[in-house]
C-alpha cells in the first residue's frame, strides 16, 4: 500500500510539473508565426506564439533568432526581392524592441543578406541601413550591434572597387562617420602612422621623356610665327625657367617627403628635400599664373561642359606639367602640402621618436618658408593634434555624481522656534518696526491679492492727459507732449499690451518713430473712452446745460443714431452675438485675406475672433465705421437675424 501511494504520489508530481521545452517544437511555431507576422504585416502572431510556447525566455530567443536566419536562407535561395528580406529584417527589428528576441538578430541577418546579394542588390540592402541610422545609435542596439555593423562594411569594402564603386564605397564611409561618435578609438589613428601606401606614381625614365623634345619643338614653331599674328589669349605663358625633365622629376618627388615626412630628419633626405624645394618654390614665383579672362572662359567651359570630373590623386602626366604649373588652385594644394609638412616637424606629437628634433638651420628655414607661403592657415589644427596627443577623448562631459555637502550645525533658531510665540499669536522678527510690518497681513498670498497692490491703473487713467494734448483745440505744441517722453512711450506700449485689443491689431500703417505710433493709438482711444471727467459745475447754469442735452439727444432719430460711428461697448456686445458668424462677415467688410489669416493666428477663441474683427473694421474705415454700414455688410452676408437685431439695438438706445 505504501509503494503504490508513492507512485500515485509522483504521478500527481507530474502531472502538476510544467511542460518542457522541445527545440524542434518551438522552432516549428515560431517559422510558422514568423510566416503569418510577415503576410499580415504584424507582430501579434509572433508574440502570441512567444507567450504560450513552454520554456525559459533566453531558450525562446534563441531559437526565436534560428527562425529567422531559416526564414532569411530560404528567401535568399528562393531569390525574393529585397523587399521581402527587408520586411524580416524590420520584423526583427520590432522584435527586439518588443523583448522576444536578441538585440544582436538584425545585425546578424543583415550580414547574412549582404554576404549573399550581388552588388547591385546590397546597394538597396544598404540604403535601408543608412536610414535607420538613428536605431542603431539608440541605446537598446548599439551596444549590441556596432561590432557588426563595422564588421559587415568592411566586408562591403573589400568587395567594391574604389575606381568603379567610388559613391558606394563614399556612402559607406560617411555611414560609419555618423554612426560612431568622433572620439570611437576604432576609427582613429591613434599613434599618428603614415599612410606609406599612399604612393604618387610618376614617369622615372628619362629616356622615356617627352619633355626636351616637346620644348624644343615649341621654341622652333615659335620661331616661325611673326610677332602681331598672335593673339592675346595665344600668347605664350613666359618663364625664366623652362620645363623639363629634371624639373617634372624634382617636383613629383617631393609627394614623397609629404607622404612620411619622417624623412626630413635624416641629413641626406633632407638636403634633397632642400634642394628641391627651393628650385620648386623659385618655379613658382616666376611662372606665370592664369590671367583672368582665361580662368573665366574655363569656368564657363567647366559649365557648358556637362559633369565635373572628380581625381582622387595628381595627375602626373608631362604633358599637363605645363597647365598644372599656372593653374592656381594646382598651386595651392602644393602649398598647403608644405604647411602640414611644416606643422608636423615643429608640433609636438606623441608618439613622435626622441631622436626626431629639427636643426637651428632647419627651424629657421621652415619659419621662412612659412612666412613666404602663408601665415595663418593651419592654426585651427594645433586644437586637433592636442587632441590626439591626449588620446583622443570624449567630447561628451559626464556630469559628476551629486555628493551632498554635509550640513553645518545650525547656529541660528529655526523659524518654528520663534514664529507664533508672541502673544495672539504675534510673529516676532526680532525688530519691532519689522514684527509691526510682518503681522499686518501674516499670509503672504492674501497680501499679494490686495486691491491695495494693484498698481496697474486703467487706460482712461494714463491717456487721459495724453488725449487732452491731442485736442487741437488745447493748442499743445509737439515737443511738450507725453507722448515723446521715452519713460512715458515705454509704461504705455506696456499698458497697451495688457489692456488694450489694438497692440495686437495688424495694420498697413508704418510709423516712423514710437511717439508717432503713440500718437495714432491715442487719436483710437480718444474715440472709444468716454470724454474726461470736467469740473462739477454749480448755479442754474449747468441745470440748463444738462437739460438742453439730453433734449437734443432724446430728439436724435433713429437714423441719426445709426450714422453715427459705433462706440466700444457697442462693439463688444455685438461681438459677443456674431462669435462663429465673423468669418462669413470678414469678406463684406472689405478686409484682406492676409488679415483675416492674422486674427485666425491670433486667438482661438471665436469670441474673440469677432472683436478683432470689428476693430480692424473700425480702423480701416474710421468714421464710416457706423451701424449702418454694419447692418447693411450683414444683409449682404446672409446674416439677417444679427442684423434686424443691431438695428432694434441701435433703436432702442436712442
Amino acid at each position: 500500500m505504501a509503494s503504490s501511494a508513492r507512485v500515485s504520489e509522483r504521478r500527481s508530481a507530474g502531472a502538476m510539473s510544467p511542460p518542457l521545452f522541445s527545440l524542434p517544437e518551438a522552432r516549428h511555431r515560431f517559422t510558422i508565426s514568423t510566416r503569418e507576422a510577415l503576410h499580415h504585416k504584424t507582430l501579434k502572431p509572433l508574440l502570441n506564439a512567444f507567450n504560450q510556447i513552454p520554456g525559459s525566455e533566453n531558450e525562446k530567443k534563441c531559437t526565436l533568432d534560428q527562425a529567422f536566419r531559416v526564414i532569411v536562407e530560404e528567401e535568399i535561395i528562393n531569390k525574393a526581392p529585397c523587399e521581402n528580406l527587408l520586411a524580416i529584417i524590420s520584423l526583427a527589428i520590432n522584435g527586439v524592441t518588443e523583448g522576444i528576441c536578441t538585440a544582436s538578430t538584425p545585425f546578424v541577418l543583415l550580414g547574412d543578406v549582404l554576404d549573399c546579394l550581388p552588388l547591385d542588390q546590397c546597394d538597396k540592402i544598404f540604403t535601408f541601413v543608412e536610414k535607420n541610422v538613428a536605431t542603431w545609435k539608440s541605446n537598446m542596439f548599439y551596444s549590441a550591434g556596432k561590432n557588426y555593423l563595422l564588421r559587415m562594411c568592411n566586408d562591403l569594402l573589400r568587395r567594391l572597387s574604389k575606381s568603379q564603386n567610388t559613391v558606394f564605397c563614399g556612402r559607406i564611409q560617411l555611414f560609419l562617420a555618423r554612426l560612431f561618435p568622433l572620439s570611437e578609438k576604432s576609427g582613429l589613428n591613434l599613434q599618428s602612422q603614415f599612410n606609406l601606401e599612399n604612393v604618387t606614381v610618376f614617369n622615372t625614365n628619362e629616356h622615356e621623356s617627352t619633355l626636351g623634345q616637346k620644348h624644343s619643338e615649341e621654341r622652333d614653331e615659335g620661331m616661325d610665327v611673326e610677332e602681331g599674328e598672335m593673339g592675346d589669349d595665344e600668347a605664350p605663358t613666359s618663364c625664366s625657367i623652362p620645363i623639363d625633365y629634371n624639373l617634372y622629376r624634382k617636383f613629383w618627388s617631393l609627394q614623397d617627403y609629404f607622404r612620411n615626412p619622417v624623412q626630413c630628419y635624416e641629413k641626406v633626405s633632407w638636403k634633397t628635400f632642400l634642394k628641391y624645394s627651393e628650385e620648386v618654390l623659385a618655379v613658382f614665383k616666376s611662372y606665370k599664373l592664369d590671367d583672368t579672362q582665361a580662368s573665366r572662359k574655363k569656368l564657363e567651359e567647366l559649365k557648358t561642359g556637362g559633369e565635373h570630373v572628380y581625381f582622387a590623386k595628381f595627375l602626373t602626366s608631362e604633358k599637363l606639367m605645363d597647365l598644372q604649373l599656372s593653374d592656381s588652385n594646382f598651386r595651392r594644394h602644393i602649398l598647403l602640402q608644405y604647411l602640414i609638412l611644416f606643422q608636423y616637424l615643429k608640433g609636438q606629437v606623441k608618439f613622435k621618436s626622441s631622436n626626431y628634433v629639427l636643426t637651428d638651420e632647419q627651424s629657421l628655414w621652415i619659419e621662412d618658408t612659412t612666412k613666404a607661403v602663408y601665415q595663418h592657415i593651419l592654426n585651427t589644427e594645433e586644437n586637433w593634434n592636442s587632441w590626439k596627443n591626449e588620446g583622443c577623448p570624449s567630447f561628451v562631459k559626464e556630469r559628476p555624481p551629486d555628493s551632498k555637502p554635509m550640513r553645518p550645525a545650525r547656529k541660528r533658531p529655526a523659524p518654528e522656534d520663534f514664529l507664533g510665540k508672541g502673544p495672539n499669536k504675534k510673529i516676532l522678527m526680532g525688530n519691532e518696526e519689522l514684527t509691526r510690518l510682518w503681522n499686518l497681513c501674516p499670509d503672504n498670498m492674501e497680501a499679494c491679492k490686495s486691491e491695495s497692490r494693484e498698481y496697474m491703473p486703467t487706460l482712461e487713467e494714463f491717456f487721459e492727459e495724453a488725449i487732452e494734448q491731442a485736442d487741437p483745440e488745447n493748442m499743445v505744441e509737439n515737443k511738450y507732449k507725453a507722448v515723446n517722453n521715452s519713460n512715458y512711450g515705454w509704461r504705455a506700449l506696456r499698458l497697451l499690451a495688457r489692456r488694450s485689443p489694438h497692440f495686437f491689431q495688424p495694420t498697413n500703417q508704418q510709423f516712423k518713430s514710437l511717439p508717432e505710433y503713440l500718437e495714432n493709438m491715442v487719436i483710437k482711444l480718444a474715440k472709444e473712452l468716454p470724454p474726461p471727467s470736467e469740473e462739477i459745475k454749480t448755479g442754474e447754469d449747468e441745470d440748463e446745460e444738462d437739460n438742453d442735452a439730453l433734449l437734443k439727444e432724446n430728439n436724435e432719430s433713429p437714423e441719426v443714431q445709426r450714422d453715427k460711428p459705433m462706440t466700444g461697448e457697442q462693439m463688444e456686445a455685438f461681438a459677443i452675438r456674431l462669435g462663429e458668424h465673423w468669418r462669413a462677415l470678414a469678406p463684406y467688410l472689405e478686409m484682406k485675406d492676409s488679415d483675416i489669416r492674422q486674427i485666425e493666428a491670433d486667438s482661438d477663441d471665436v469670441k474673440m475672433r469677432a472683436k478683432q474683427l470689428l476693430v480692424a473694421w473700425q480702423d480701416q474705415e474710421g468714421a464710416h465705421a457706423t451701424p449702418e454700414n454694419l447692418i447693411t455688410a450683414l444683409s449682404k452676408a446672409g446674416l439677417g437675424d444679427l442684423a434686424e437685431s443691431l438695428t432694434n439695438d441701435t433703436d432702442s438706445s436712442s
